[in-house]
């Protein structure tokens, strides 16, 4: 069996990772409102100040395998504040192609932002997932994360689009 590497993302990975977040849309079944383009992946993320950070999980050939790496999973991260607990990350995406689950991948991207954000000196790693994602779920729950919506009954709300232009006055 091939061997998995969970590394920083490069700035070459960014057609790979716009390939799996179109992936992971179609699973969410919200394909439609992936905008992100591959030249914005790179721009907000391989600049002097990058908005969001990733990670790539990546399968290793065997020796003598004629194909090379190949890119099947992401993590995409990035850092935020609490006002009661200081420095966080927020796991925005995590994805593991299909045909690759099952094998400890995304447990691995997980414990990799983990141990990111404990050497940042980060007290919080954050994600949300949708209410149908029961598998998801089970896996954040086993690996020790708190639901806050069964423990404090916290919900996610957002601006976007024309309620936020109405807010803005424009």
């Amino acid at each position: 069996m091939a061997s998995v590497l969970i590394r920083e993302a490069k700035e070459g990975d960014c057609g790979n990772i716009l390939r799996l977040i179109r992936e992971l849309a179609e699973y969410e079944k919200l394909s439609d409102q992936v905008k992100i383009s591959e030249e914005a992946l790179r721009a907000d993320g391989f600049g002097e100040n990058p908005f969001y950070h990733c990670l790539v999980a990546e399968i290793l050939p065997v020796p003598g395998e004629p194909q090379g790496p190949c890119v099947v999973g992401y993590g995409l991260y990035y850092f935020i504040y609490s006002t009661w607990k200081g420095r966080n990350i927020y796991l925005e995406d995590i994805y593991v192609k299909p045909e690759y689950r099952g094998q400890g991948i995304g447990s691995k991207i997980i414990k990799k932002v983990a141990e990111v954000a404990l050497d940042k000196g980060r007290s919080q790693f954050r994600l949300a997932v949708l209410d149908w994602n029961k598998g998801a779920m089970d896996l954040y729950k086993a690996l020790g994360a708190q639901d806050l919506t069964e423990a404090e009954g916290w919900h996610c709300f957002r601006f976007e689009g024309e309620a936020m232009r109405e807010l803005a006055g424009k």
